[in-house]
């Protein structure tokens, strides 16, 4: 029965030190998948606030959209006015002005080409006399149009009307240019951070991964330390019992052993030989005294 002790117990022993190392490769996986849980929360975290920054931009931008939208209304609906002051203007001045086919801006775009072929050409004296006193011919012909367009109140309202319905037409479209370029930066803006954002969740995916791996791991570290936890209590049960088991035995034989020495102690009394003190203990003890 010793023999078979001492071999149980070699057994518990291994099976205990196996559920230790059951338990650190447990905890090592649990630390692990803790520190991946901890990074993917704060990636899920970092995507979270790059996504409401680019939601915030794309609401800004779709504002601004609807800015350009308007702005590009209003410049259709100047242009549109330009265009008819422009043609009631065109029929004030036919109405108006001399009959000869010539229109001002005719006349205007002739004194240009004069000039510039005054100063890119070399010409004669006799030439260049010519040139001079056509251009001079023109630019009075200019002139008295000018005069005769200052002095008519209905032509000078139309052209009134014309510049200002022109001058609202270039507001407009600079609101168009400055509201279309600040929804662009603010396009830019939510498509950087819907980038960031998404690139980050992807991290955050990798780092969920990782952090089911060690926790299975864990899981099945655990399972087996558990199991050898309850084998190791099975153990302790089954060498308790063999302890006891052991004892008991150990006592029989102890007490057959001081019945066979009362015997023969109290056989010696009997047959009248004397007795030390001991001896007489150990049979009162028996129950023999």
């Amino acid at each position: 029965m010793t023999e078979l002790l001492e071999d149980l117990e070699e057994q518990r022993s291994k099976l205990n030190k196996k559920a230790e190392q059951y338990r650190r490769r447990r905890d090592k996986f649990n630390n692990t998948a803790r520190r991946w849980a901890d990074k993917r929360d704060k990636l899920n975290g970092q995507s979270r606030e790059n996504i409401e920054k680019a939601n915030s931009h794309r609401k800004e931008r779709d504002t601004l959209n609807d800015l350009v939208k308007k702005a590009k209304e209003e410049r259709e609906n100047w242009n549109k006015k330009v265009s008819e002051a422009q043609s009631k203007l065109g029929g004030l001045k036919k109405k108006h002005l001399p009959k000869d086919g010539i229109t001002l801006e005719k006349l205007k775009r002739e004194v240009r080409n004069l000039e510039f072929k005054q100063q890119t050409t070399v010409l004669s004296v006799e030439k260049e006399r010519e040139l001079l006193e056509l251009l001079s011919d023109v630019q009075s012909q200019i002139r008295e149009r000018e005069k005769l367009l200052e002095g008519n109140k209905e032509i000078q309202e139309a052209l009134k009307k014309r510049n200002e319905a022109k001058e609202k037409a270039e507001d407009a479209h600079g609101l168009v240019s400055e509201h279309a370029e600040s929804a662009q930066k603010e396009h830019d803006a939510m498509c950087k951070f819907y980038d960031e954002g998404d690139r980050l969740r992807r991290e955050a995916d990798g780092a969920q991964i990782e952090f089911k791996k060690a926790k299975l791991a864990a899981d099945e570290a655990h399972k087996n330390h558990v199991e050898m936890v309850r084998q190791v209590h099975d153990f302790d049960k089954i060498i308790a019992g063999l302890r006891q088991k052991k004892a008991r035995a150990s006592r029989e034989i102890e007490e057959t052993t001081a019945k066979k020495e009362a015997e023969d102690i109290y056989e010696r009394f009997k047959a009248g030989e004397k007795l030390s003190t001991e001896d007489l203990m150990f049979l009162q003890k028996a129950g023999y005294l």
